[in-house]
């Protein structure tokens, strides 16, 4: 049976050219396997493979050399930048007269790793939180953000491309009104409070992320979303390690990514990152125009199937690689589709062991009934026009099979 991938959301297989470019540094005769922070022959020839790597991520996102700092993970990522903020600031707000905690808004649709990250300093008191509500499409409010925003807030986070939906939220308007209220409350500190974060994992493909035409301080991508390996990706910090004072490390030990990260750096990973990161800066207005046509196409095969299914959130306003689906009369059909070889899922692959409804479809307004019955097919590079009728035929026998069991 040919299996069909369908979850490219969860994860990409790593490009060919990618990975011809990753083997020299796992070759036994390599001179580049060293230890980027030894300073002998070895250790020097790794560093130049992590500075021209870095270079090279820092010029797809518009940012300077010293603002990409190399993580394991966007998870990781993630956790250096909320934990670090709040770590910054909490002796400023421990010695002050009002006995108040930080604050930090989020939207109440964020991977994982950016709510439970919030709810855990929440839960020890080391920050106050408010979520913003969205809509029937997956938008932010931003009204409620206007309102929550005050002198208590240090962060405000919101993703870029939600990785369930699809929903591309409007990261400059946000970046506006957090530098409109920045302004209207000038004083002498160097640095402007809330500082505006956003995960761009699920945009990174697909979306131009220049880092200035944004107005984003802090921004979040990974490897395995580009078509690069597992175990490399990066946060950008605006100002980069010389103004980094307003983020603290939460992994210390030998210093390295200019103090805020420390680890020996993944360098055959961080290399495969940056090429990949550089092929699809290169292809990715063809590769966006491409994929449209394919999700248009996909949903139109499975509407003649399925007259009754529904898309879940917008059918056009959306990142073109994610597809959410609603089969009335069909729960927790993902077993089904992966045994006729279809690979989808019904959100974050984080969160796929956890026997709950997903909380983005739950913010949207659906209910539980609604979100079991709900999948979402996810496309990528690999991925073509030609494999549609097949990927349709495979669902329709999927869901004709649970329905005769």
């Amino acid at each position: 049976m040919k299996q069909i991938y369908l979850d490219y959301a969860a994860t990409t297989p790593t490009d060919p050219e990618v990975f011809e470019k990753m083997k020299f540094f796992f070759e036994n005769d390599s001179q580049d396997f060293g230890n980027p922070s030894s300073l002998h022959y070895f250790g020097q020839r790794a560093q130049g493979a992590l500075d021209f790597s870095r270079q090279k991520i820092a010029q797809t996102i518009g940012a300077n050399f010293r603002e990409i700092i190399f993580t394991s993970s966007a998870t990781e990522a993630n956790n250096l930048i909320i934990r670090g903020v709040i770590d910054a600031v909490e002796n400023n707000f421990k010695n002050s007269a009002r006995n108040i905690l930080p604050k930090i808004i989020v939207s109440s649709v964020e991977h994982p790793s950016v709510l439970e990250t919030v709810k855990g300093l929440e839960s020890r008191k080391m920050a106050e939180a408010a979520y913003l509500p969205v809509d029937k499409n997956g938008l932010v409010d931003l009204s409620v953000l206007e309102k929550e925003l005050n002198e208590n807030v240090v962060l405000v986070s919101v993703m870029a491309v939600n990785n369930e939906i699809g929903t591309v939220e409007p990261i400059e308007k946000i970046a506006k009104l957090i530098g409109d209220y920045r302004k209207s409350k000038q004083d002498n500190k160097e640095i402007k409070y809330p500082l505006f974060h956003c995960d761009a994992t699920q945009a990174f493909n697909l979306f131009d992320l220049n880092v200035i035409k944004s107005g984003v301080d802090l921004m979040t991508f990974s490897s395995h979303k580009i078509y690069g390996p597992k175990g490399a990706a990066a946060a950008y910090i605006k100002g980069g390690a010389d103004k980094a004072y307003f983020i603290k490390p939460i992994t210390t030990g030998g210093g390295q990514e200019y103090g805020l990260r420390a680890g020996t750096e993944n360098i055959p990973a961080i290399v495969g990152f940056a090429y990949a990161a550089e092929k699809s800066f290169m292809l990715f207005k063809k590769e966006k125009e491409r994929l449209d046509k394919i999700s248009k196409s996909f949903i139109e095969e499975v509407k003649k199937e399925f007259p009754e299914a529904e898309i879940n959130g917008f059918s056009e306003n959306k990142s073109p690689h994610i597809v959410n689906l609603y089969f009335p009369h069909n729960k927790n059909i993902g077993i089904s589709l992966d045994l006729m070889g279809i690979s989808a899922s019904a959100g974050s692959a984080c969160a796929q062991r956890i026997e709950k409804p997903s909380h983005v479809l739950k913010a949207m307004g659906f209910s539980d009934d609604r979100i079991s019955q709900s999948i979402r097919f996810s496309f990528g590079r690999f991925f073509s026009q030609d494999d549609i009728r097949q990927s349709v035929e495979k669902i329709s026998q999927a869901l004709k099979n649970k329905k005769n069991n």
